[in-house]
């Protein structure tokens, strides 16, 4: 188990929740289905073309960061893993497409887009394979572990399904 990090205790209150709530988009209906759209996004600015040094280096980054943000406003919106805190699915849509880069600018990438966007929310929504165990953890760690776990599932099933399909 992971400590919450202790730099983002001395961010101010509206710089804590308007980064795990990017915004105001985790106050949309359906934050998380928004995170996980504006994650694709993250995916497609900032990871696209990233050698795998750096993907993992960023991937690890950004993993940190969340941790610390969303730690620190849970305890500011003095809710558990409160729907609005969606910086987890933002960092954890980038965990999907690992391995995916040799596919994509195919005409079929569109629908690994598709794929990946609704694998994500099922296992993010429904949390099975002891994904939900994962949310008993303390803190940012618990609130962004369980999103890292479905990310992971989801690469895997994309990587061992664009290999056996293309």
């Amino acid at each position: 188990m992971m400590k919450n990090p202790r730099w983002a205790r001395y961010w101010s209150d509206d710089a804590v929740i308007k980064s795990a709530t990017i915004g105001s988009v985790g106050r949309l209906p359906a934050p998380g289905t928004w995170g996980s759209l504006v994650g694709i996004l993250f995916y497609l600015v900032v990871f696209y073309n990233l050698n795998p040094f750096w993907y993992g280096l960023l991937l690890v980054a950004s993993c940190y960061f969340a941790i610390g943000i969303c730690g620190e406003a849970e305890k500011r919106l003095k809710k558990v893993d409160p729907g609005e805190i969606i910086i987890d699915e933002v960092i954890a849509l980038p965990i999907c497409f690992m391995g995916l880069q040799p596919y994509m600018g195919q005409s079929y990438t569109w629908m690994i887009f598709l794929a990946v966007f609704g694998l994500f929310r099922f296992f993010d929504i429904l949390k099975p394979l002891g994904i939900k165990k994962l949310q008993r953890y303390y803190g940012g760690f618990g609130v962004v572990i369980d999103d890292v776990a479905a990310g992971v599932v989801v690469c895997v099933i994309m990587n061992v399904a664009l290999r056996f399909l293309v």
